[in-house]
């Protein structure tokens, strides 16, 4: 008796001369618009191109946290139309993605930092998401193990409370995309590193690697922190830097976190994995690079603000420590899609420490974007073109603390 299946869960193909649509990074922001192309749009000659393993990247990379009680009504209505398709992705993939809503917890450690929060709780009910301001009585029954000493450094005197935030297996949403690309018979490239993009009038005509040249109807940048690099490629400028976003995993303990915590002042976050581990984040490192290993002063930092919260884990063994690079835009928020000057290159970048949230929704928008040539009404707001008009997106109070 066969007690596995031994078929591939995605297969290897060899690459074609020229594709409907090619799509650079074959993260969950690249792998969910291919999937949305193809289920709801019929397009299917697609090729996803990665320079390595699929989820090398950020998709790999992050805390795998999901929330969508960001402070502008552009961000919160689209988070929440992401973590609403997040919430049946498993059965639509019929993949399991492990996602435990659990719920999320913002402290606030000053006057300001509560004033701050409660604008977003207000902005977050108004647009019909569930989140509100919760008191130390209430943050002490949710987090019996938090500290709540008035004495120590910096004394949480309440916080944002998000109950339908999260955790998800972030490698999972990567394979269970990718199968469901396979089986509909779109093709995965990793390991296709692009070292081109050839230009004809206004078009890019011409995905080059180190070992082909691809003809494409439509060019998709999902590259997230290497963005500006691939856009450099076609000619298109963007306002983007990248910056290292570091983290780190501890021994498995018995179960006692909840609840994904988030310190804005404290610049640390931290959740328990169904393993039983921590999962410790800090914010960006504060100089530009490609980096992507981890360094002592930001492991001191995460270990030093995680035991002002929780300072029973003072014993705690660390047991890996890593770092994703993100693609910040001087706003906070991302460039959704396509370029002033390349009427058929479409860009999905500049999400920063935040993209894996919005995997869902930005390969939905994205896709109806490329299948007919309309912008969704939700990611609108996030066109390059804003960079022009002015018409910014001010994220920062919601998005610069990373999670």
């Amino acid at each position: 008796m066969q007690l596995f299946d031994k078929k591939r869960m995605w297969q290897q193909h060899d690459v074609k001369s020229s594709y409907d649509v090619v799509i650079i990074g074959a993260g969950a922001h690249g792998l969910a618009a291919a999937y949305y192309l193809g289920k709801l749009h019929g397009v299917r000659k697609v090729a996803l191109l990665d320079k390595s393993y699929l989820g090398a990247g950020a998709s790999g990379r992050n805390t795998a946290i999901l929330r969508s009680n960001y402070r502008t009504p552009e961000g919160i209505a689209f988070y929440d139309a992401s973590l609403k398709l997040y919430e049946k992705l498993s059965l639509d993939l019929d993949w399991n993605l492990l996602f435990s809503q659990c719920g999320h917890m913002t402290l606030g450690h000053s006057d300001a930092s509560i004033s701050g929060l409660r604008v977003r709780a207000e902005n977050n009910q108004l647009l019909g998401v569930n989140s509100r301001m919760i008191g130390l009585d209430e943050i002490r029954d949710l987090v019996p193990s938090i500290n709540l000493n008035p004495d120590t450094h910096s004394p949480i005197l309440g916080a944002l409370y998000h109950p339908p935030g999260g955790i998800i297996r972030h490698d999972a949403v990567v394979w269970g995309y990718a199968r469901a690309c396979d089986r509909m018979g779109i093709e995965i490239h990793p390991f296709t590193e692009v070292t081109g993009i050839k230009v004809e009038g206004a078009k890019a005509t011409k995905v080059v690697t180190k070992h082909s040249e691809i003809s494409a109807g439509a060019v998709l940048n999902a590259t997230a922190g290497w963005a500006s690099t691939i856009s450099e490629m076609a000619g298109v400028k963007l306002p983007i830097v990248t910056h290292p976003l570091q983290a780190c995993v501890t021994e498995p303990l018995k179960p006692f976190l909840n609840v994904v915590i988030v310190s804005a002042s404290l610049h640390v976050y931290l959740s328990q994995t169904d393993k039983g581990e921590l999962v410790i984040g800090a914010e960006i490192d504060p100089y530009q690079s490609y980096c992507m290993k981890g360094t002592l002063p930001t492991l001191e930092q995460m270990a030093t603000y995680t035991l002002e919260l929780f300072p029973q884990l003072h014993g705690v063994r660390v047991l890996r420590q890593w770092a994703g690079i993100c693609d910040m835009t001087p706003d906070f928020a991302p460039v959704m899609g396509v370029s002033r000057e390349l009427r058929n290159f479409y860009m999905d970048v500049g999400w920063g420490t935040y993209g894996f949230k919005a995997s869902p929704i930005s390969g939905k928008c994205m896709a109806e974007l490329i299948a007919t040539g309309r912008a969704p009404k939700l990611m609108q707001p996030f066109s390059p073109e804003r960079f022009v008009t002015g018409k910014l997106v001010g994220e920062k109070a919601a998005a610069a603390v990373s999670h």
